[in-house]
């Protein structure tokens, strides 16, 4: 499918929208269907609780406050997990696309 010349439009999906396999799902679907008349990116937070679960586990290995650097190095985890998941729901339905990270 030629994308020259189609409308552009970014869709964020936050936690709750992809925090399960079941909706990871529904967005692929959603973004396939989108797909079909626009060029779609799409921006996924890491999966429901998975953020606050990394920073909990952080500062518990760090004793209490975790340096930056190696804190936003996890924490990018979250997103990369998400996005993969929903690359590979995208894929079982057919749909063409590339994955940025």
């Amino acid at each position: 499918m030629e994308m020259v010349g189609k409308e552009i439009v970014v869709q964020k999906y936050g936690g709750s929208s992809v925090a399960t396999i079941e909706r990871i799902k529904k967005v692929a679907v959603y973004i396939k269907k989108v797909a079909k008349s626009k060029r779609v990116v799409a921006v996924v937070s890491a999966m429901g609780e998975e953020t606050d679960r990394l920073i909990q586990l952080a500062r518990e290995v760090s004793g209490g406050t975790p340096p930056v650097p190696e804190l936003d190095k996890l924490l990018v985890t979250g997103e990369v997990q998400s996005a993969s998941l929903l690359a590979m729901a995208i894929q079982s339905l057919g749909q063409e696309f590339d994955l940025l990270s």
